[in-house]
């Protein structure tokens, strides 16, 4: 057996054989199938269309997912919890504690009548036996730390008074200030224009790389994963087609990772029209690249 296989550290989060069902006036939809993965202190991204079964897996690994889905698998383990088996009250304590989800668009995820600073002070005391002053100062130190200038001011504004990039750095505050060992990001920066975009993965960066934390960062977009992340799952019909190191997403060799790289418009390489991926429904029953 090989040595190093035996010094490898154990994952942070296991899954193996992850599937989600939805059944609708009798019609079965197969959202993801079989997905397994190991994720280690690393920053992993899970890229694909929309309908992929990206953030069905995100959400299934917080126990999240709508209660008209069906989540099975043969190991969801977090650590040496089994995900699936945890009651709810020990859910409770690994949401936000442990495992964080910052999530696509703060406009539906902020509540819109709580002043933002509250609300980042609201999941410090969530987690931490405090009073108000301490949390309102914890989530002052927060606001600062996503290099939001001003906190005092912003910590008094409401959401719809913040603008998107300035939602989304609070998201980040808020799902980061108990200091979670996993944080998952769903879509974090799809709103955001191009400027915006790089400015808010810069503190993602920042504050994963101070937590020492795992990320788990869910996108469609593919440069954007390849320059962010180490790992990458391509995934396709609810399946991961492909498990490649982010610096060789370049050469990928399974043709739907292909044809999504050759659909994306190059700057070195003008062309009259871009290439459309061709999709193979046997891609569903063949082994991942």
């Amino acid at each position: 057996m090989n040595e190093n296989a035996n010094m490898r550290p154990e994952p942070i989060l296991s899954v193996r054989d992850l599937n989600i069902t939805f059944t609708s006036e009798g019609r079965v939809t197969h959202a993801v199938r079989n997905v397994s993965f190991d994720l280690g202190r690393e920053k992993l991204g899970i890229v694909g269309e929309s309908g992929s079964g990206k953030s069905q897996t995100g959400r299934a690994l917080m126990r999240l997912s709508p209660p008209s889905a069906r989540v099975t698998a043969e190991r969801m383990r977090y650590g040496s919890v089994d995900l699936l088996g945890a009651s709810e009250r020990q859910m409770m304590r690994i949401r936000g504690n442990e495992i964080a989800m910052i999530l696509q668009d703060p406009k539906y995820s902020l509540n819109p009548l709580m002043k933002v600073g509250r609300q980042i002070a609201e999941a410090y005391r969530l987690h931490h036996r405090s009073g108000k002053s301490e949390a309102r100062e914890k989530a002052l130190a927060m606001l600062e730390n996503v290099h939001i200038r001003d906190p005092q001011r912003v910590y008094d504004l409401l959401p719809h008074e913040v603008s998107g990039g300035m939602g989304q750095r609070i998201m980040i505050a808020m799902m980061l200030i108990a200091e979670p060992k996993v944080i998952i990001a769903d879509e974090p920066t799809s709103a955001l224009d191009v400027t915006v975009r790089r400015q808010v993965l810069s503190v993602l960066q920042e504050l994963v790389d101070r937590a020492g934390a795992s990320l788990i960062f869910i996108s469609h977009d593919l440069n954007l994963v390849a320059d962010f992340c180490e790992r990458v799952l391509v995934m396709y019909r609810g399946r991961v087609l492909e498990d490649l190191p982010a610096a060789e997403l370049g050469q990928a060799r399974h043709p739907y990772t292909r044809g999504l790289l050759d659909s994306l418009p190059r700057l070195d390489q003008p062309c009259q029209e871009l290439a459309v991926p061709v999709r193979d429904p046997a891609w569903l029953d063949a082994p991942a690249a």
